[in-house]
This record gives structure tokens, sequence and C-alpha cells, in this order.
């Protein structure tokens, strides 16, 4: 006891003891918050909470818009540069004169290739559940032309209507030019428009990237997830016990391309890789730059894994392997004979489709096979739209969790 009228000290190592255990406490109370929330989050979708999912999603469209705008504003001198290059080709285009058939060429070449990037970037960009376009138009278009090639036995289409459509040319030079197709002709004709996808999907890329390089020079956002789990697993390189097959396929992208830099981006690149966003949040983390991540991102999707991927199509599509996958159909068990039909019938109507008249119109019979990839195709793009209005209204919840936080975040640092 002290003499009145003094305060008592407290022990310094009792105040440190108790810090920590308020510290420990704060944060197990934090991570709980966080995890309330996530569940909630996870329940913002259109099939158990509609009116809350698009009352979000109206919200962050006009957010995202808002914030659109916001950033063009501040670049008005690109803004410019873009309006006047629109308004001297819509000039260019509307003006008559002999310039006027480059114009076409040029017209159709830019919208085709603006429709495969478009394409690319929709495979692979994150919105949603990604649109798989590869196998929805890219391949079907590839597997398209080497059925035709096989068929007409030229790779002379007749344009127009190609690349619309594919029809075996009638006129004498073009058949007088019939030679054996091969596998490097055929990937030579869809060369453009598969690197063009290609391009788009490595230009997809670009988002993780950014975040994760935006988060490493502002600081660490705990309210991204995706940088979240990345700490995790870089946490989890110290401690190899435990860890799922995933992880350790997830570690290992991120030491080869830690390590490995150009080379080990390219390497991830050009092959098939679900996991390749964690090379781009990896790469953005570390800091790398950008046209060492771009450059390899874009050689590896748009040259070297485009011509694994074409090779594959073009040897799964050739005229014999097709027919003996149809007449292989007849021996399926108890269906084989119901399947065996329609195949064939199919098959033989696409080739008959060919051989018209370029301008001549096909009677608009369809098979069952074709109704039912038609549907699968509008199915998959219902669900990927359904998946962008839960995405973005998930978003505005993890905004607006954290914009109430921000006071609290305030009165614990004063």
């Amino acid at each position: 006891m002290g003499p009145p009228g003094t305060k008592r000290r407290k022990n310094p190592a009792a105040v440190s003891v108790s810090e920590q255990r308020n510290g420990s406490s704060k944060s197990r109370i934090a991570s709980s918050s966080r995890e309330d929330e996530k569940r909630i989050r996870e329940a913002i979708v259109l099939w158990k909470a509609p009116a809350t999912t698009l009352n979000y999603f109206c919200r962050e469209l006009g957010s995202t818009l808002l914030d659109a705008g916001q950033r063009l504003w501040t670049r008005k001198f690109l803004v410019l540069v873009v309006v006047l290059v629109v308004a001297l080709a819509s000039a260019a285009c509307s003006v008559s004169g002999p310039h006027q058939q480059s114009v076409r060429f040029l017209q159709k070449r830019f919208f085709w290739c603006a429709y495969w990037v478009g394409l690319g970037i929709l495979s692979s960009v994150g919105l949603g559940t990604g649109l798989h376009t590869f196998l929805l138009y890219l391949g079907p278009h590839i597997a398209s032309v080497t059925l035709a090639a096989y068929e007409c036995g030229t790779l002379r289409f007749p344009e127009p209507p190609y690349p619309e459509e594919i029809v075996c040319p009638d006129d004498e030079v073009s058949i007088a030019s019939k030679v054996a197709i091969s596998m490097w002709s055929i990937m030579s004709k869809v060369r453009l428009e598969a690197f063009m996808w290609g391009a788009g999907t490595a230009l997809g890329e670009l988002p993780p990237y950014f975040m994760a390089r935006a988060a490493r020079l502002s600081g660490f956002d705990a309210d991204e997830e995706e940088l979240e789990e990345f700490e995790v697993l870089l946490q989890q390189r110290e401690d190899p016990n435990g860890q799922s097959v995933i992880d350790r396929t997830k570690l290992a992208i991120q030491k080869l391309v830690e390590r490995v830099g150009f080379v080990g981006i390219l390497a991830c690149a050009s092959i098939p890789n679900p996991l390749f966003d964690l090379a781009g949040i990896t790469c953005g983390h570390f800091l790398v730059p950008f046209w060492t991540f771009f450059g390899a991102t874009l050689i590896g999707k748009a040259v070297i894994k485009m011509h694994i991927q074409k090779l594959f199509v073009i040897i799964a599509f050739n005229e014999g392997l097709v027919e003996k996958a149809v007449n292989l159909t007849e021996n399926v068990p108890h269906v084989g004979k119901y399947l065996h039909t329609p195949f064939r019938d199919f098959l033989e109507k696409q080739k008959a489709k060919l051989h018209r008249k370029t301008g001549s119109t096909t009677s608009q019979e369809s098979s069952w096979l074709s109704a039912v990839f038609e549907k699968v195709v509008v199915a998959m793009i219902a669900y990927f739209l359904l998946s962008i209005v839960n995405s973005m209204a998930q978003r505005y919840h993890k905004r607006l969790c954290k914009s109430q936080r921000e006071p609290f975040k305030k009165m614990a640092t004063d």
C-alpha cells in the first residue's frame, strides 16, 4: 500500500498479458464476425433470396457504372482519342468510293476478331461461374472446319458465307485446287480465331494480377477472400503436414512462378490449368513486372496452348475417326440401335448441307442432337448470367459489411 493520494501502478507484464488476451479475443470475435458475414453472403442468391439479390445487384451495377464513369472522366484525352478514331472509321464507312472494298474487308475482320477476343475474355475473366466458350463456340467451329475440309477436299470455302457458314466451293478453279488435307493446313485455316480467343483468355487473367498487386502496394485487405486464401497458403509453406492434394498443387504452382519467373508463368499458361488465377495472384503479390506476366501468359495461352487444343480437336474430328465413332455407337449395349441412326442421319445431313449452292437455303429440319446441343448452350448461358447476378449482389454485401466495420476500425486505432 502506498501513501494516500498516490495512484497504484500496474505491473507491465500483467498489462502486456491483458492486452494480448484482449487482442486475441478481439481477433476471435472479428474472425467469427467474418465467418457469419460469409455465411450470410453465400445465401444471397436468386433461388434463396430473390428480392435481396436483385436489390443488391442493381446497387452494385449502379456503383460499378458510376466508378467506370469517374475513371473515364479522369482519362479525358484517351476518351477523346477513341471518339475521334470511331468518328473517322464511321466517316470512312459512310463515304462512297473505291476504298469501300477495303473498308468492308477490314470491318469484317475487326468484328470477327473482336467476337473471339470477347468470347475468350468471358471464358477466363471470372464473371460468375465463367462461360466455357471453347466447348460452346471455338471447339465446334474448329470441328466444323475439319469435317468440311475432308468432305470438300479443299479449304477454299466461298466468302461469303464463310465464316458464318461453310459451303463447299462450286466453281471450277476451287474444285480443280482440291488437294490432300493435312492437320497443318486446317490449323492454318483457323489460326486467326484461335489466336484471338487465346488472347482474350490472357486478357481475362489480368484482374487477379492487378488486384494482388494493388493490395501489396497499398497494404493487405482481408476483405478480399482470394487474397486471404493466398496469405493462408503462404503460411502453409512452413507446415507441409496436413495439406490436401489441392493445397500441394497450389503451393507447387506458387513456387514455380515465384522461383522460375517468366518460364514458370509460361509453363502454367501453356496447359489447361484451372488454378492459373493463383499464378496471377502470385505475380501481383511479388510485384512481377506487368509485361513479364502478360507476355508469358499471352504466349502460353494464345500460341502454345491453342495449338495443343486445335490439334486435339482436329485429330478427334478427322473423317476416319468420326466414321468409326458413329459406327461404334451401334455396339453400345441396350441403346446402341437407338443412337446409331440419329447420329448417322445427323452426319449425312451435315455433309449434304456442305454441298448446297452458295446463297441457297436449306430445309429447317433439325435433329434431336442439334436441338439438345442448342438447349445445352442456352442453359449454360442462362446459368452464367444468373451467376453474374449472384456474384455482383454478394460483392455489394461485402462492400456493405466493410463500410459498417470502418467506424469500429477507427475507434480501435484511436
